[in-house]
């Protein structure tokens, strides 16, 4: 966040064209973690508060879990009727690689989730906006569905 407000303008043009105008938004991985209200990776620091919630870091509590989680996870669309969401196909694979989690203040904004030690919020949005934990470019044919169904939306 701090390298984002470094930069002359960028927290204002984005607070206006994206909050303001509606222009549809996409935050992947650290992008959708910046949508929060607060993060803890590297201290405390505040994010853009378009969802209220907070980043917090994975906990490797099961032996079976390593932090960070890299790899292929199945993801469980939450929001079947979601235009963007709703179109990943029931057991659909993604690539994720992260070691800081989004937990939302509502639930609602999960539109899609993953097990991994836990529920980790993988598809957050609202509105105009969507973030995904996951990592779409990196997700072969789900995750260039997924930017292909994200380019062509019209909230």
């Amino acid at each position: 966040m701090a390298r984002l407000a470094s930069l002359d303008g960028m927290v204002e043009t984005l607070e206006t064209r994206v909050r303001g105008r509606g222009v549809p938004f996409l935050g992947i991985c650290v992008g959708m973690q910046l949508m929060a209200t607060r993060g803890e990776e590297h201290g405390g620091h505040c994010g853009l508060d378009w969802l209220p919630g907070r980043v917090v870091a994975l906990s490797a509590r099961d032996r079976g879990i390593k932090v960070p989680h890299m790899g292929w996870n199945e993801i469980e669309v939450r929001r079947p009727d979601h235009p963007v969401a709703g179109r990943i196909a029931a057991g659909a694979h993604v690539y994720f690689v992260h070691g800081f989690g989004f937990e939302p203040d509502d639930e609602e904004v999960v539109l899609a989730r993953a097990e991994y030690g836990g529920h980790i919020s993988a598809v957050v949005g609202r509105g105009n906006m969507l973030g995904t934990q996951f990592h779409p470019e990196k997700s072969q044919c789900v995750g260039l569905g997924f930017i292909k169904d994200f380019l062509s939306w019209r909230p």
